[in-house]
């Protein structure tokens, strides 16, 4: 879109968003914050080019006059000139699930009970990361391990109204393996193991966005289990879902009520489907171009923690930190924003190679 169509988008919505009515509708006051909250940056930055040009060409009139505003005229062709480079990158084609909220997933894989405590580990991280960042986190579902770890657990989290990024911004490049070597604390030996667990990421999907046949939906309920496969409720709570075209099976216990197992359980799977359907479109759009940083596929090993070295290291844009401990207390951003850095560079030259292919006049 062109940038005076932005500016209109954005006076509509701000408008909209000043009418009582549309908040009766929670959703849509949610989908037109969000997009106001994406579109200010772009508004802003092309004001103040816009003020920038108009007080640069009046410096350059007067610069004749007096030299003091030649030197004016060239600072405010240098800040002019950052601002268009900042517009340029805020025209880049989005991600459109960026202004979106996730349901993050974490289970544990290869190295039994010390996989299941790392789980436990990268819950807390993520948690503090979020308590960090401004963001809600809501624990949906989870299946404690024996010595305090986890299985499996699926955490909601979602952005603050008013905030300019999405969760999905940062978190879309946590999906895949992650590895830990350390001592665990099983291990009498003193020797480092090396364990895996699984996270994978995807975008909250809201009721209108994925369609779901009721017919085409297998529930069975079950007692919840705790730690040891002990019951730890008297009644038929727990409730798993199976999406029969798909196959797409998802189960929530942590709520006492049947009915808010089943509407958690709802949320991961209306999430998952929506995930697979873009997935889907992405593929048969363009199967050669899979990014290095947008793949939430779980076979892919996409970091390791070392304990011993306090090392860091994200596999798919070369990042190595040794801070492990500030990171798993929360301390995330230097490493996501490496995996920004690196999408927005294959971007840009991908931009910059569309360019240069268009035919010149």
């Amino acid at each position: 879109m062109k940038i005076d169509d932005l500016i209109r988008e954005y006076a509509d919505i701000e408008g909209r968003l000043a009418d009582p009515s549309v908040h009766a509708d929670p959703a849509l006051a949610r989908r037109l914050g969000r997009r106001y909250a994406e579109l200010r940056p772009v508004v802003e930055t092309q004001r103040e080019i816009t003020a920038i040009e108009d007080d640069l060409a009046a410096a350059r009139e007067l610069a004749g006059e007096d030299p003091a505003f030649a030197a004016e005229a060239e600072e405010l062709e240098r800040r002019r000139d950052e601002l268009a480079e900042r517009l340029r990158r805020l025209l880049l084609p989005r991600d459109p699930n960026d202004g979106k909220d996730v349901i993050l997933e974490i289970k544990a894989g290869e190295g039994g009970e010390e996989s299941a405590l790392f789980a436990g580990d990268l819950l807390r991280m993520y948690l503090r990361y979020a308590e960090r960042s401004g963001w809600k986190t809501e624990i949906i579902d989870s299946h404690p391990s024996d010595l305090g770890g986890y299985k499996d657990v699926t955490v909601a989290v979602k952005s603050r109204p008013g905030q300019e990024e999405g969760v999905w911004t940062r978190l879309k490049y946590e999906g895949g393996v992650h590895r830990v070597q350390r001592v665990p604390v099983t291990e009498s030996q003193g020797r480092i193991h090396t364990s895996a667990v699984g996270v994978l990421v995807t975008p909250e999907a809201e009721e209108v966005e994925v369609e779901i046949d009721p017919n085409d939906l297998r529930i069975d309920v079950y007692r919840s289990s705790g730690p040891g496969g002990q019951s730890v409720n008297t009644t038929d709570s727990a409730v798993r879902i199976t999406h029969l075209p798909t196959g797409v099976v998802v189960s929530c216990q942590n709520e006492k009520s049947q009915l808010q197992n089943k509407e958690q359980a709802m949320r991961i799977l209306r999430s998952r489907l929506l995930a697979m359907a873009q997935e889907e479109a992405d593929a048969a759009a363009a199967a050669e171009r899979k990014s290095q940083v947008r793949t939430v596929d779980r076979s892919e090993r996409v970091r390791t923690y070392n304990y011993p070295e306090n090392r860091i290291s994200d596999h798919r844009v070369g990042y190595k930190a040794y801070n492990l401990d500030q990171v798993l207390d929360g301390d995330l951003h230097n490493v996501t924003q490496a995996l920004v850095d690196a999408d927005m560079a294959r971007r840009l030259a991908e931009a910059g190679q569309a360019q240069e292919a268009q035919p010149t006049s």
